[in-house]
């Protein structure tokens, strides 16, 4: 035999007897150190228990406990789970009475790896020598409470149905349309210009419907690389692609469940990753990727596009069977300049807006201000409304602000009101019988409220009487008419 060979055999043999001699000293070492110590058979029926543990227990002969069921001297033993699963319990707490015990399970087994007994270590009576340990875990857990609280009111809905300003037939039909979402779990595609409130719908409809309470979930989905959009939407397994986080991804839709997910910008989604979207919705389930398990989810999908879907389907960029999916209940949202007399109430709330979030005065719209806000097409709808409303909130003191403070702020609505603005022949004298004679001019503000006082007394008179059809004839709300009637002195006959 060679001095290698020699050599080997020697290790071996030490490894054998560490082996055989670690098993009892480690037994030993624990059962003198613990507070107690029990062992059970494969009945849960105890073997065997130290004299310190039966003490403990309040039984004065340790004998007295072998043989019966360990529940009956320790009740809330987990004896019977370490048998059934095999499984290890290393760390844990059990109550005694008042007392909670620091405890550790193990199973036993013979050479064929069949579960025969379980033994128990109690390895503290007091958890003060735990309490740097238990500090530690108490300050995560909180952190972690915090942290989750933080994210599910970050996943509330900011707005509600009142958010969505004006009273216009065409907003009302809006709010309608969407009580009616409300009321059910189907898909709803927005369809409108950018800017046009989608996502606040959208908000307003998870508000009002028996999902208000779970997440509401939005994503630009033309904000996501394409390379990653399939790990955001569904998930990944940890391990998936180079890169990933090791532990994985979640996904919108999971994080979703039982509540809404909003895609935005649904029309520039990717062919591929459209099938899965359908399927998802089809059958409530994903597939996370990297995984060939599907996860059933309960999801409510809300999409929005400022595209043309139709257009897109016959171009080839988009599924014809996900759009008749997605297109179960569409609710248009008007463009600004569709908005008739609803603008001036749009303006005044973005005001109101702007003044609470900047501390600058509460600024109002004079008559020639909202004249002004009407000429303009607004292609950029509200986000434009609200960008040229504070940058004139900045450049002026004026507390109503003029049309030419809006002007400033913007110069191509002001070009738009020259433009329009009719010219006026203006008689610089009226002949008499006494020769020429220069008219005395009113004041400005006389002269409009004259004007406006007979431009309403027509549109009333047009309507019999009625407010709100006189209010839809002049393109503005039915209450901004009513302001103006009460201003002006006048009353409406019905």
């Amino acid at each position: 035999m060679s001095e290698r060979e020699r050599f080997s055999e020697v290790r071996q043999g030490d490894a054998a007897l560490l082996r055989s001699r670690a098993i009892p000293s480690l037994f030993e070492a624990l059962e003198t150190q613990s507070e107690g110590t029990v062992a059970v058979d494969r009945h849960a029926r105890v073997v065997w228990i130290n004299e310190k543990y039966a003490r403990m227990l309040g039984i004065s002969d340790p004998a007295e406990a072998i043989g019966r069921e360990v529940e009956e001297i320790i009740p809330h033993s987990q004896m019977r789970q370490i048998l059934a699963t095999g499984q290890p319990i290393l760390l844990d707490l059990m109550l005694f009475g008042t007392q909670r015990l620091v405890v550790s399970r193990f199973p036993l087994t013979d050479d064929a790896g069949a579960v025969i007994g379980a033994v128990g270590f109690v390895l503290y009576d007091s958890l003060h020598r735990l309490k740097p340990l238990l500090a530690e875990l108490s300050r995560l857990e909180a952190e972690l409470a915090a942290t989750k609280r933080r994210l599910d009111e970050g996943r509330q809905p900011r707005y509600t149905l009142q958010s969505y300003v004006g009273d216009s037939p065409v907003c009302l039909e809006v709010k309608r349309k969407a009580r009616l979402a409300a009321r059910t779990d189907a898909p709803i595609l927005l369809l409108g210009e950018t800017g046009t409130g989608k996502e606040l719908i959208a908000q307003a409809i998870h508000g009002l419907s028996a999902r208000s309470g779970r997440s509401f979930v939005g994503v630009n989905v033309a904000a996501i690389p394409e390379t990653l959009l399939e790990a955001e939407f569904f998930g990944a397994v940890p391990g998936a692609y180079t890169g990933l986080d090791r532990r994985g991804r979640e996904g919108r839709f999971k994080t979703a469940d039982g509540g809404t997910l909003f895609l935005d910008e649904i029309g520039d989604m990717p062919l591929g990753l459209q099938a899965k979207l359908l399927r998802a919705l089809q059958e409530q389930e994903i597939e996370p990727l990297g995984s060939d398990r599907p996860v059933k989810v309960d999801v409510r999908v809300i999409a929005a596009t400022n595209v043309d879907l139709e257009q897109r389907i016959r171009d080839g960029r988009f599924r014809s069977d996900l759009y008749y999916r997605l297109n179960v209940l569409p609710i248009r949202l008007p463009a600004l300049a569709e908005m008739g007399g609803g603008l001036e109430a749009i303006a005044e709330s973005i005001l109101q807006e702007i003044a609470a979030r900047t501390g600058l005065p509460l600024r109002g719209l004079t008559p020639e201000a909202v004249e002004a806000l009407g000429r303009h097409r607004w292609p950029g709808n509200v986000r434009e409304l609200r960008n040229v409303l504070e940058r004139a909130c900045l450049l002026t003191d004026n507390r109503r602000l003029t049309a030419a403070d809006l002007a400033e702020a913007l110069p191509d609505l002001g070009e738009a009101n020259t433009a329009v603005a009719p010219a006026v022949p203006v008689p610089a004298a009226v002949r008499t019988d006494q020769g020429p004679q220069s008219l005395p001019l009113p004041g400005y503000d006389q002269a409009y409220d004259e004007f406006e006082r007979g431009l309403l007394g027509r549109a009333l008179a047009a309507s019999g009487g009625r407010a709100t059809e006189a209010a839809q004839a002049l393109g503005i709300s039915r209450a901004a008419f009513y302001k103006k009637l009460a201003r002006l002195g006048m009353r409406a006959g019905g």
